[in-house]
């Protein structure tokens, strides 16, 4: 039986503003960073969507993200293995310091993580939850990297192509059926207008 997942990325932080590296270190959301959750919840109210369960990383931007856009009426679980990438020493420092992409295990060396170690932890942690039995329609908050790196694990099953990059507050819905996710939608508003 196909079910649904609803992954997205959370609203803009103060570090974003500041343009610094943020992994699992954490910053507050901004106000735009609230009204694009609450934005982004207009989407969930408008297309009648009711989730059995959610879950967030357990950094605070993600939690607050999650309880702005679903207006606090949907109890979750903080669950670490939906955090952002471990950037290690690089954590809240310039972002002008990142190596240029693909970053590949640039930041293993400096405690932190690898790119396709990153990629296979939120794969595995988004296996487990859809695959209980009673979740057939959740949501997921997480982080940029974290999110693009679940949609590279799972890019050829896609019927929607990303081709740009995945703003704050995007929402990546995927079918799961047989162990396999499909991208069937993609909700990537740029919120600079506001």
């Amino acid at each position: 039986m196909e079910k649904i997942l609803y992954l997205m990325r959370h609203g803009q932080t103060l570090f974003n503003v500041q343009h610094k590296i943020q992994g699992w270190c954490d910053a507050p959301l901004t106000e735009l960073g609230i009204k694009q959750a609450q934005l982004a919840g207009e989407y969930f109210i408008k297309n009648h969507i009711t989730f059995d369960h959610a879950y967030s990383s357990t950094s605070e931007r993600a939690c607050d993200t999650l309880e702005y856009a679903t207006r606090f009426q949907v109890p979750y679980v903080r669950v670490k293995g939906l955090k952002e990438w471990n950037f290690g020493v690089f954590e809240g420092k310039d972002e002008c310091l990142n190596p240029k992409l693909p970053y590949g295990d640039f930041f293993k060396p400096f405690g932190g993580e690898g790119e396709l170690e990153l990629r296979a932890r939120v794969s595995r942690t988004l296996e487990e939850i859809m695959a209980r039995e009673d979740h057939r329609v959740v949501l997921a908050v997480s982080h940029g990297a974290a999110c693009r790196q679940f949609a590279r694990q799972w890019e050829p099953y896609d019927q929607v192509k990303i081709t740009e990059r995945l703003y704050n507050c995007c929402i990546l819905k995927y079918a799961y059926e047989d162990g396999i996710f499909r991208l069937v939608e993609l909700h990537n508003r740029d919120y600079s207008d506001l």
